[in-house]
């Protein structure tokens, strides 16, 4: 067993947070800077909404406890309405619209760890929350979904030189802007893709950390 924890989630908020905190069985440990739950070989920090908290919770994490390997999981909208609400994807590009690059000022893009096996999409992490169709349709000609966090905690994790795995579940649509339908959805869906982000990622990682 490790004596640090093999396996850091970072989720936006605790209603993302809860349902691994209880299929993992992992209890509060830390309540500031950031909530923090451990259990075996495991460990969530709650971040907060926006790339700032999700960069802040990631660093203290992998300062303070130090895991292997850091997985951001949670809600993600999805940029057309080809993408089912609750459908899950593993993330393999992360691109930041709101952040160009100072000389070509074409968005920051990076490329977190994947794992064989799931499907892939590609997710735009910007700070500003997108609530219109119009909006949705400028994302779509470079992402597939959009978030808050993502982006931050991937640059986070490899500062730090650590694996970092993204996977999202959609939790609204451009079918689905300006109705407020957001929370609902989430609610809905959460438990579901906690118990396959635990089952099927945490558990192979666990069975293959040989190999890591």
């Amino acid at each position: 067993m490790h004596e640090n924890p093999l396996i850091c989630l970072v989720a936006a908020t605790l209603m993302e947070a809860e349902p691994f905190i209880r299929i993992l069985d992992m209890k509060e440990i830390e309540n500031r800077p950031f909530f923090i739950f451990k259990g075996k070989e495991i460990m969530l920090g709650v971040s907060g909404i926006g790339k700032a908290s999700a960069a802040m919770c990631t660093a203290y994490c992998c300062i303070k406890h130090q895991p292997k390997i850091i997985i951001n999981a949670g809600a993600a909208g999805a940029v057309d309405e080809t993408r089912e609400v609750g459908a899950i994807f593993q993330i393999r590009k992360t691109i930041e619209p709101d952040r160009p690059h100072l000389r070509s000022n074409t968005p920051w893009v990076q490329t977190p760890d994947t794992i064989e096996g799931f499907e892939c999409a590609t997710l735009a992490t910007q700070d500003k929350p997108i609530h219109d169709v119009d909006a949705f349709k400028e994302l779509s000609a470079i992402a597939d979904l959009v978030d808050m966090e993502g982006a931050a905690v991937l640059q986070a994790a490899k500062r730090f030189t650590k694996k970092c795995h993204l996977f999202k579940f959609v939790s609204d649509t451009p079918l689905h802007a300006g109705q407020g339908l957001i929370i609902e959805n989430i609610k809905k869906h959460i438990t579901p893709f906690c118990e396959y982000v635990s089952g099927n990622v945490i558990q192979g990682l666990k069975n293959n950390r040989d190999t890591l």
